[in-house]
């Protein structure tokens, strides 16, 4: 098995981070296409099949590998950035949308850690990105937003990215955290999660929120987000594409004028 890269990184910004990378002679950084912000000269960027840890068992082992990534959505290719010049050079990853970059040692967090399918952002060479298959058929069935969910492996770092702002909480053994699937970023290995219907035709109609949610057990940690980018994006449209609901009748109208929505 191939050694994860060790790598150095800082992270600037608040609202819209992107972290920096900093890279020694030979040494990889990779991530998902689109991820890329800047590089210093002597880097050098490549396209790779899969996510560069499948070293060995030949093209179906790779084919294999890389296919799993379609099952989460994900683009079948990475890109790899390699230092080929001389001393350290710095390579940068935005990302996509308002939140905060989570940094994940994971020779320190038990070697995996399971993310939404959108939420990794970058890793060293040699960290597995992969499918996580569920073990009860309710979670992959039903699981909704998020649970088709990624797994990286490996003993290097690795960074997710989740909207609007990020809470990390330890799970004891035991202890149990019912979480809206959305809001699910990430959570170490040894976390038991299921999907756990709402119930209640009431709570199905009219509660506004989703039918199911996850359980999860403890030991373990749990990264939770306030902004899923789904809940951000259906803001959005409905905001653009459908009628204005303001909180007030009147004023709501008086609104619409005053910024520019004539309708």
């Amino acid at each position: 098995m191939i050694s994860n890269h060790e790598i150095d990184y800082r992270i600037f910004g608040e609202e819209m981070q992107y972290v920096e990378v900093e890279l020694d002679p030979n040494e990889t950084a990779v991530a998902e296409p689109g991820a890329f912000m800047m590089m210093d000269d002597g880097i050098q960027m490549q396209t790779i099949f899969g996510d560069g840890s499948q070293q060995t068992g030949g093209i179906l082992g790779k084919l294999f590998s890389a296919g799993k990534r379609l099952l989460t959505g994900e683009n079948l290719f990475m890109t790899a950035f390699t230092n080929v010049g001389y001393g350290k050079k710095s390579v940068s990853f935005a990302s996509p949308y308002p939140g905060k970059i989570i940094p994940l040692d994971l020779y320190h967090l038990g070697g995996r850690v399971i993310c939404q399918k959108d939420a990794f952002l970058c890793a060293a060479k040699g960290v597995s990105v992969s499918i996580e298959f569920q073990r009860k058929l309710g979670t992959g069935l039903f699981g909704g937003e998020g649970f088709i969910m990624q797994k990286l492996e490996g003993d290097g770092m690795a960074f997710m990215h989740a909207g609007g702002h990020v809470l990390e909480k330890q799970l004891q053994p035991g202890e149990l955290l019912k979480v809206d699937t959305g809001c699910l970023v990430g959570f170490t290995h040894g976390v038991d999660y299921d999907i756990q219907f709402v119930g209640g035709i009431r709570n199905t109609i009219f509660g506004g929120e989703g039918v199911f949610f996850a359980t999860l057990r403890g030991p373990g940690k749990v990264w939770i987000q306030t902004l899923p980018v789904s809940r951000l994006a259906a803001r959005i449209l409905q905001y653009g594409t459908g009628p204005r609901k303001e909180e007030g009748s009147i004023l709501g109208g008086l609104g619409n004028l005053l910024d520019g929505d004539g309708r």
